[in-house]
């Protein structure tokens, strides 16, 4: 028998396929899927790899497989799906493969951080009478034994640690118990729970309203004949699509099955998670990467023995090794952050089609403002569409105001801050309600500039401005990380006319602690919440403490319910409008009503909208936050410009230290794709991405639009292999397939 192997390797040139043989005593033990270890190469050192074929004959095989690692195998179904991605997002078997993996367990062995975590737990060695009895004739003095006895007679297998701090004896003194007979020491697995800071009171299934029942009903059928099917929920914000969510599973786990439930932003993970706690207890496991390998490691291993009925996590718990699958639902679909910026640049949308498909269940696609993609498959009877109009406890959406920020300049406003927004915030500070301030960039300073000679400070490694952070008062670059000292003087013309540009939220921050210096605030961008459960102890604290004002990116944007909250601002509208992306104004209606969302949940709320462009249709159609209007108006804007759905973007990325060399093997790709005749596509000359530059590497990019088939991703493949480049150590390309940025 052989084997067809995958090496583990995110070599481009290892992305193929080698045969080894199976010897006589691992033939009734391999299987596809397998996790092996191999001998390559020259190297003395076993490579691990995965079998993703068996047969009969080889005429290449000359080296046997060495061990088989049955721990970390995978299942045939996987393999295949790994090999599915890898054509389709034009990576390696193996980048695909480790999304499946335990965490920890992608590279050449076990994290030492991600393997199961072991202690000393202390028993009762003795009944509970027999101590007692013990204890009141005397034949146990020793106050501390005995304080020790009486704590393990209530709380017995503890952590010998926490028995130490807990009864404030030494370890000494287990030991002596131990040697006497009354307590054992036993060495056991210590269970990583990233619950164990949560003190969650039980929740009780709600009464559906009309909308929501016929909703139930309708994927409930197809839960019940074990169906595929696609479903959109399309509610407006807080009109309880999570109830929806949580009744459907509760009929998925009474048939023993699971359910994976997806959510964009890790920052939105706790609430979630502490909604499905409420309902169902410790059969829920969370994945996401804020959590430590050792916690993603346990939770993992817990799905795969099936110990938990549900997992909710960001785009990667769509991997999660899961049995009997039941559901797939994709809370907040529109949200960008369920494609991957990174190889394997994968849209988890597609995968749970994919997923859901196989295991003949529903996928379930949830939200206020639908990917205008996926509305239009629903609108074309691709996938079942259910309306909810009315919000929880028959609240009403809140009313939104939008104030022309050029008339504040008109007037002499020069702060951040609206005249009409500084009133309201006054108002909901003397009414003690909460607000929140949206500003969608981070920082203090956008950009520095001389006013005499128009130098901008730029990123030593990027084309790309630097950003000023006052709270450490220094610059720095977004893109890649670096940092300097703040410019007094232009280092061009030496003028000391060096003026701050741009607005973050540092900035806004700062002033709204002029204008209202006895308001608490709290801030939540990328900057703060760089610490484990740094989101959920800020949402926490602006929720319990009754904090004043938040002020947030775009994190703060989804999903999150405050029920103090009566004023929602957002300070400039515009900064996604011109982007160089076609989805730029979908982005803008998407935000400006997610955000308007939380706002007047369960009182009467007010949004002011701060913009430059107030006669936009995207804000005008967010104002009236009307979806349907909305939607007619950009989808014959799309179907005119040729934008999906009604074709789909290919971006060809090429990144490389050498200039020339970049330009030479873009042009190489251009003219072999172009070269395919009779193929139904549009191809752009390679160009300079929008930021040319990005640590310290240059950037170009050929566009096409065209439809995706299996043809098409041939004819790309042929363009990119090149034995020119295929040798070239200085330049890579990658291929995007409807990517979240055109840079």
């Amino acid at each position: 028998m052989f084997a067809e192997v995958i090496i583990n390797s995110n070599a481009k040139a290892l992305n193929k396929i080698f045969d080894y043989i199976v010897p006589i005593s691992m033939e009734n033990n391999i299987k596809i899927g397998s996790r092996i270890f191999v001998p390559f190469g020259r190297g003395k050192k076993l490579e691990d790899g995965f079998v993703i074929n068996l047969k009969e004959n080889s005429e290449f095989a000359n080296k046997e497989i060495e061990k088989i690692e049955e721990e970390n195998s995978l299942s045939e179904e996987q393999i295949i799906l790994a090999k599915l991605m890898s054509r389709k997002y034009f990576c390696n078997i193996s980048d695909c493969i480790k999304l499946m993996l335990p965490p920890g367990t992608g590279g050449k062995e076990l994290s030492n951080r991600a393997k199961e975590k072991t202690g000393n737990f202390v028993f009762l060695k003795k009944e509970k009478e027999e101590i007692e009895f013990l204890i009141e004739n005397e034949k146990i003095k020793s106050e501390k034994h005995i304080r020790v006895l009486r704590f393990l007679e209530e709380n017995d297998g503890v952590y010998i640690s926490d028995l130490e701090l807990l009864t404030e004896v030494s370890k000494s003194i287990f030991k002596t118990l131990e040697k006497n007979g009354y307590i054992e020491i036993v060495e056991k697995q210590i269970e990583r729970n990233p619950f164990i800071h949560k003190n969650i009171e039980k929740d009780k299934e709600k009464i559906l309203n009309e909308e929501q029942k016929k909703c139930f009903d309708s994927i409930n059928f197809c839960i019940e004949n074990e169906e595929f099917s696609k479903h959109l929920i399309y509610g407006i914000t807080g009109s309880g699509k999570t109830e929806i969510y949580l009744q459907l599973i509760q009929k998925v786990i009474e048939k023993n099955k699971t359910a994976i439930v997806l959510v964009p932003e890790i920052s939105l993970t706790p609430q979630m998670v502490d909604r499905f706690l409420a309902r169902f207890g410790n059969i829920v496991a969370v994945l996401h990467s804020k959590l430590s390998i050792g916690e993603r490691y346990d939770e993992w291993k817990k799905i795969a023995k099936d110990e938990c009925k549900i997992v909710i996590g960001a785009r990667s718990a769509i991997f999660a090794p899961v049995r009997k699958l039941g559901i797939i639902i994709i809370d907040e679909e529109h949200d960008m952050s369920y494609k991957s910026d990174m190889a394997p640049r994968y849209n988890a949308k597609d995968l749970a089609k994919y997923i859901a498909e196989k295991n003949k269940c529903p996928l379930v696609l949830g939200s206020a403002t639908p990917e205008i993609n996926t509305m239009y498959l629903a609108k074309n009877n691709e996938i079942s569409m259910y309306t909810l109009t009315k919000r929880a406890n028959n609240s009403k959406l809140p009313k939104v105001e939008i104030v022309d920020l050029r008339n504040e300049l008109a007037i002499g406003n020069r702060t951040m801050l609206s005249f009409k927004l500084q009133d309201e915030i006054q108002r909901n500070l003397k009414n003690k309600k909460q607000t929140i301030l949206f500003l969608n960039r981070r920082g203090y300073s956008t950009f520095i500039m001389c006013r005499e000679c128009g130098y901008v400070a730029k990123c030593n490694n990027c084309n790309i401005s630097l950003t000023y952070h006052m709270s450490e008062n220094k610059l720095k670059c977004h893109y890649c990380g670096f940092e300097t000292s703040v410019i007094k003087e232009c280092p061009e013309c030496t003028s000391k006319k060096v003026k701050y540009f741009g607005t973050g939220t540092q900035k806004l921050e700062d002033e709204v602690h002029k204008l209202y210096p006895t308001a608490s605030t709290i801030r939540m961008d990328i900057d703060t919440v760089s610490k484990k459960n740094s989101h959920e102890e800020i949402l926490n604290k602006f929720k319990n403490e009754k904090m004043d004002i938040l002020i947030g990116t775009q994190m703060v944007v989804k999903g999150h319910h405050f029920p103090n909250v009566t004023l929602v601002g957002v300070v400039t509208a515009d900064g996604s409008l011109n982007l160089d992306d076609y989805r730029a104004v979908e982005k803008t209606f998407q935000t400006l009503v997610q955000v308007s969302g939380r706002s007047g949940r369960e009182e009467n709320g007010k949004v002011i909208i701060q913009t430059y462009n107030p006669d936009h249709y995207a804000i005008i159609d967010a104002q009236k936050q009307d979806y349907d209007i909305f939607y007619k108006q950009e989808i014959e804007l799309r179907k005119m410009l040729n934008y999906p759905p009604f074709c789909d973007i290919i971006l060809i990325r090429f990144t490389s230290k050498n200039l020339q060399e970049i330009k030479a093997f873009s042009e190489i790709v251009y003219k072999k794709i172009k070269s395919i005749k009779n193929q139904n596509i549009n191809i752009y000359k390679p160009i300079p991405s929008p930021i040319d530059k990005i640590k310290n590497k240059y950037r170009w990019r050929i566009i096409l639009k065209c439809k995706l088939t299996s043809k098409i991703l041939d004819i790309i493949n042929y363009g990119i292999q090149d034995e020119k480049i295929k040798k070239s150590k200085e330049t890579t390309i990658t291929v995007d397939i409807n990517p979240n940025s055109m840079n």
